[in-house]
């Protein structure tokens, strides 16, 4: 870590600029090595702080709605001439009027969708170009909720359903089957797509192969991806885009938190003034157990606790963790890998406050972003 722990409000998350760079210059060999055109995707890390040095190494951001695609015109298209793209299941006409004031790409889940809203685009007056999301029916993700092609999915549109005398005006075919994967999954993947959905490449600008893939992870097979992408780049002649978003900040980011209570009930437990439920859902959702910094698994040190959070819900439970010394009041605990999917994901159930937003410069010194108050959580009521 780059910075104290003890000087910092608690709870909070801290995003490391040198972790975050660290992730960046490896996604730029990427592009450099493949000719892919990597953005951002706002839905895992929309730390728009973080932007200016983003936007030093990536080509834009890409969207899931109307927020999302303002503020990553408005953060990163705008000021520094980079790529807005955007994907919905399904738009709003109001939303539609504006995302055309914003957006570079714009992506329909259905040809009924693009027929639907092709004037309006057209009629911007801004060069946009669109695409259709396909559903190749093939993933290698095991858990139904994070898998866009399980049965009777509502995202990208089947074979079967694909209609190509309506491809007038559609510059792009975009699918996104992935989750934490790395290479080998994207080239099987390809290879369904190619076989479905290849024919129509040759009519296109570009193909985006969506996010979920697990870039900047230690074990990640990069020459792999630079590959797959020069196949399609050379044998289509069209632009790849790549769109992951936990990649981007994958292990460069933190959960302070403060032991409030100790507490026994069969088990030695640890009250803290963080909360799963709050700010770090997906540990609940996934779930996972996060790793702690100086801790071992539940037993493998001398002292065991099981973390719980202050809200009343009884699963409000982060998980067991041990260390060789016995917790006390009062003691700071550091969670791994918080930056991605928890300041895009959190709440104020029970009325808990929002942690912190630090971000921890390359210099050592450490800035305070953002810190919430009760107006915070009341005007969102």
């Amino acid at each position: 870590m780059n910075f104290d722990v003890k000087n910092l409000p608690t709870p909070c998350y801290v995003t490391d600029e040198k972790l975050l760079r660290e992730n960046l210059e490896i996604l730029k060999y990427v592009q450099e090595k493949s000719g892919a055109r990597i953005l951002l995707a706002q839905k895992a890390f929309s730390m728009y702080s973080t932007y200016p040095l983003i936007a030093e190494y990536l080509c834009g951001t890409t969207a899931s709605g109307i927020y999302e695609a303002r503020l990553g015109y408005e953060e990163m298209g705008k000021p520094f001439g980079k790529e807005t793209h955007v994907f919905s299941p399904a738009y709003k006409e109001e939303d539609m009027r504006e995302l055309v004031k914003y957006c570079d790409h714009i992506v329909f889940n259905s040809f009924p969708q693009w027929e639907k809203f092709r004037e309006t685009v057209k009629s911007s007056g801004r060069n946009i170009t669109c695409g259709i999301r396909v559903n190749p029916e093939y993933s290698e993700i095991e858990t139904d909720i994070y898998n866009p092609c399980f049965e009777n999915s509502r995202l990208g549109t089947t074979l079967a359903n694909f209609d190509e005398n309506a491809l007038d005006g559609i510059d792009g075919l975009h699918f996104h089957t992935m989750c934490e994967q790395n290479s080998d999954t994207l080239e099987r993947t390809v290879a369904v797509f190619e076989e479905k959905f290849g024919k129509y490449l040759h009519r296109m600008k570009w193909v985006n192969f969506g996010g979920g893939h697990h870039i900047t992870r230690k074990d990640y097979d990069v020459e792999k991806l630079i590959e797959v992408v020069r196949r399609v780049k050379e044998k289509y002649g069209v632009e790849v885009y790549l769109e992951p978003g936990e990649a981007v900040a994958l292990n460069a980011g933190f959960l302070v938190t403060e032991v409030l209570e100790v507490m026994k009930n069969g088990m030695d437990i640890a009250i803290l003034d963080t909360s799963a439920a709050c700010h770090m859902p997906d540990v609940l959702e996934m779930p996972y157990r996060p790793n702690v910094i100086g801790a071992g698994k539940a037993g493998e040190k001398a002292h065991t606790y099981r973390f719980g959070g202050p809200t009343c819900l009884a699963g409000d439970i982060i998980g067991d963790y041990s260390f060789d010394e016995p917790l006390k009041v009062g003691d700071r605990l550091v969670f791994c890998d918080m930056s991605i999917y928890s300041m895009v994901k959190n709440n104020t159930f029970n009325g808990m406050p929002l942690p912190a937003i630090v971000y921890a410069r390359e210099n050592g010194t450490t800035e305070i972003i953002r810190e919430f108050t009760y107006d915070d959580f009341r005007s969102r009521l």
